[in-house]
């Protein structure tokens, strides 16, 4: 009967002392979760870390669906994996020492929780644990672009503003620049002559890789006078324009017009000529052969206004012209 009670004794002591060793991590497991990083297009692994001594009945792995079934192989063989969901067939791997899962060829969809509840066999009974993982994907970062705005030159000192960017902006990405000891993609630098042999470096990290970019700071002046350029040659074009349409243009209209205007007054004047001279009335004089030489023929103008009335008093018709001897 003693050693009955004994037996029993030293049965319960056992799983008592294997609660202990398993029930802490059962009880923390519902609210620890392991944060995992992952990179875009390679495989991630899940640390379960079982102990050899462990006897496995089952593990099974979950996460927004279903993921994998896994029990124990032969001895000396790989433990048996059934992928219990299409999108990760042909990427699922089970550690034999361990049973750490891995998950290969990885996705930005396969970022989320995951979780493994791991079914031991204790003694004669079964104990689950539950472990959970927050599986994070990041691309790798290429090489960021250094561009740069706000280009000013004043007395040799360049006022540059820098942008640092990577081609396809990533979540988590944060800048640093050197050696100016700043964070942030932006910033901005007064450029002197005294430190035209520094050089300026952009680095863009995420959890898992960074990159890194630098520009010349003679560069940097060089560039600005370069900007600057083609804006003084656009306004000196624009003033140019503009000075050919507020000078030149008028000028030339006022010439024209000027032209046209004496042109139309010549035609004017030729014009009155014409009808002055359609309208004048000449008199022929005859002298008699007894006057002096130097008077021998005198034509004198008369006016038709009087030519008119004359003629109009002597009984002939207006227009007609008369001839008067002068002796």
């Amino acid at each position: 009967m003693i050693t009955r009670w004994k037996k029993m004794g030293q049965h319960y002591l056992w799983t008592l002392l294997l609660c202990l060793q398993t029930c802490p991590e059962a009880a923390g497991s519902d609210t620890d979760i392991l944060p995992v990083t992952g990179i875009l297009g390679e495989s991630v692994t899940f640390p379960l870390n079982i102990q050899q001594s462990q006897q496995v009945i089952n593990i099974a792995w979950n996460s927004e669906t279903s993921v994998a079934f896994v029990t124990p192989g032969d001895p000396g063989t790989a433990p048996k994996v059934t992928v219990t969901h299409q999108h990760y067939n042909d990427r699922i791997n089970v550690s034999r020492q361990n049973y750490n899962l891995e998950i290969s060829n990885l996705g930005v969809e396969d970022s989320g929780i995951y979780r493994a509840d791991i079914n031991l066999k204790m003694a004669e009974t079964t104990v689950t644990t539950t472990r959970r993982y927050n599986l994070q994907v990041y691309r790798r970062l290429g090489k960021p672009k250094i561009t740069q705005s706000s280009m000013a030159s004043v007395n040799s000192t360049c006022n540059v503003t820098l942008t640092c960017s990577v081609e396809e902006e990533e979540r988590n990405v944060t800048y640093s620049w050197s050696p100016l000891g700043e964070e942030g993609n932006v910033v901005r630098i007064f450029q002197t002559p005294d430190n035209q042999e520094l050089t300026y470096t952009c680095t863009a990290w995420n959890p898992v890789s960074n990159s890194s970019d630098s520009i010349l700071a003679r560069q940097l002046c060089a560039d600005a006078a370069v900007g600057l350029r083609p804006r003084l040659t656009g306004l000196l074009s624009g003033l140019a324009v503009l000075f050919l349409f507020v000078v030149i243009v008028p000028s030339v209209l006022l010439c024209l017009l000027c032209k046209r205007g004496q042109g139309s007054y010549l035609k004017t004047s030729r014009k009155n000529s014409d009808a002055i001279s359609r309208k004048t009335i000449y008199a022929y004089v005859m002298v008699t052969r007894d006057a002096p030489p130097a008077e021998g023929r005198i034509y004198d103008e008369i006016p038709q206004s009087k030519m008119g009335k004359t003629s109009t008093q002597d009984g002939k018709p207006p227009g007609t012209s008369t001839y008067e001897n002068v002796i």
